[in-house]
């Protein structure tokens, strides 16, 4: 399967919790590298199945676009405006070219709307993937998920209209 199998479209509240299930399985694919056995249970908000309510309260301010492959949802992005707040994609897809798709659909959004520098957060397993798309290193910072649980971070930036 390549990118070009897949297709981008806004995700519905329907899809809630399958991204709920996408987020937990990537999640609990990592090793446990740059983060404790803790702080991966905390980031999947210790949970092994899945529960959409956090992903439909955050569709109410930020923006979700999804990636299949037929009628399967096999990754999904979510941002504000400049900012890529999330990206995930199963597993079992990774590699293929989904996230890079996902993540220039987003800045294809962002330079629509006369943005011409975005930004994101990056796990520690991400910072690599973000270089390879052209993102520079802000700073390494703490994160803080939604159940006080802090994370180290680096967070990235992009000025669009670059190659990537």
């Amino acid at each position: 399967m390549s990118a070009n199998e897949i297709s981008l479209r806004p995700a519905q509240e329907i899809d809630a919790w399958v991204l709920s299930a996408i987020h937990i399985a990537a999640i609990k694919a990592l090793p446990a590298t740059f983060y404790t056995e803790k702080e991966l249970l905390a980031w999947r908000n210790y949970r092994d199945k899945p529960d959409g309510s956090n992903i439909l309260k955050s569709m109410k301010v930020e923006t979700f676009w999804v990636a299949s492959k037929g009628d399967f949802v096999i990754g999904f992005a979510s941002f504000i405006v400049d900012e890529l707040i999330g990206l995930y994609v199963h597993p079992k897809y990774q590699g293929k070219g989904i996230g890079r798709a996902l993540v220039q659909h987003f800045c294809d959004e962002a330079t629509n709307q006369g943005i011409d520098k975005v930004i994101t957060t990056a796990s520690l397993y991400a910072e690599g993937f973000y270089l390879r798309l052209g993102f520079t290193v802000i700073q390494k910072a703490p994160h803080y998920l939604r159940n006080g649980v802090v994370v180290p971070v680096t967070k990235m930036s992009k000025t669009l209209g670059t190659s990537n």
